[in-house]
C-alpha cells in the first residue's frame, strides 16, 4: 500500500475542530487520517469524528458503530478488555467518540488513525475503522477500537475531528490517500 499525503491540519491553541473540507473525492478508494498528540484544553474529554456528505449543510451524518477497548492503569492496576456499548451509535447524527476521557496533563494526549473506505461511492454506505491510543485523565493507558458505517449513499466529502466539549489545544491531523 502506497500512501500519498494530501493535506495537514494543525491546532493553533484553541481550535473547536480540525478537519478537511476538500481533498476527499474519487481520486482514492481509501483515505487515512493520522492524528498525533491531540491534546485538549480541559481534562477527561472524548476525541470525536463526524462526516459531511456532498451538498450537506453540516457535520450531521447518521452513523452506525461499535466500540471496544483494553486498558491498564499507570500504577499497574485495572487491566481490562471489553465491549464499550455506551459509545456505540445506533443510527444517530452525533459525533462518534474515538476514545474515552483524554487527559490534559502535559504528558497526556490521544493519537491514532481512522480509515475511511470508498467515500465517493454513491451505491453503498461508507465504512470506517479507527484505532486510538489514549493517556486518560485518570492515568490509564487505553487502546480503543471503533468501527462502523456512515448511513448514506451520497459521497462523503468532508470530515471533522473535535473534543466533545472542549477546544483542541495542540495536535496534528494528516490526510492520506491510499493506493
Amino acid at each position: 500500500m502506497a500512501k500519498t499525503l494530501i493535506d495537514t491540519d494543525t491546532a493553533t491553541g484553541t481550535d473547536a475542530t480540525l478537519g478537511f473540507t476538500s481533498g476527499i473525492d474519487n481520486t482514492y478508494k481509501v483515505y487515512e487520517f493520522h492524528f498525533v498528540n491531540m491534546h485538549p484544553v480541559n481534562n477527561q474529554v472524548d476525541f470525536t469524528v463526524q462526516f459531511n456528505a456532498s451538498g450537506g449543510s453540516g457535520f450531521d451524518e447518521v452513523i452506525q458503530s461499535t466500540t471496544f477497548q483494553s486498558q491498564h492503569g499507570e500504577g499497574d492496576g485495572g487491566g481490562t478488555v471489553g465491549y464499550y456499548s455506551a459509545y456505540d451509535q445506533a443510527g444517530t447524527q452525533l459525533y462518534q467518540a474515538l476514545n474515552y476521557e483524554t487527559g490534559f496533563d502535559e504528558d497526556q494526549s490521544v493519537s491514532g488513525m481512522l480509515t475511511l473506505y470508498d467515500p465517493s461511492n454513491i451505491t453503498f454506505v461508507k465504512h470506517f475503522m479507527a484505532r486510538t491510543q489514549t493517556s486518560q485523565g485518570d492515568d490509564f493507558s487505553v487502546d480503543w477500537y471503533t468501527a462502523g458505517y456512515i448511513n448514506t449513499t451520497t459521497a462523503i466529502t468532508q470530515i471533522s475531528f473535535a473534543f466533545d466539549t472542549e477546544a483542541i489545544q495542540s495536535g496534528t491531523i494528516k490526510m492520506f490517500g491510499v493506493t
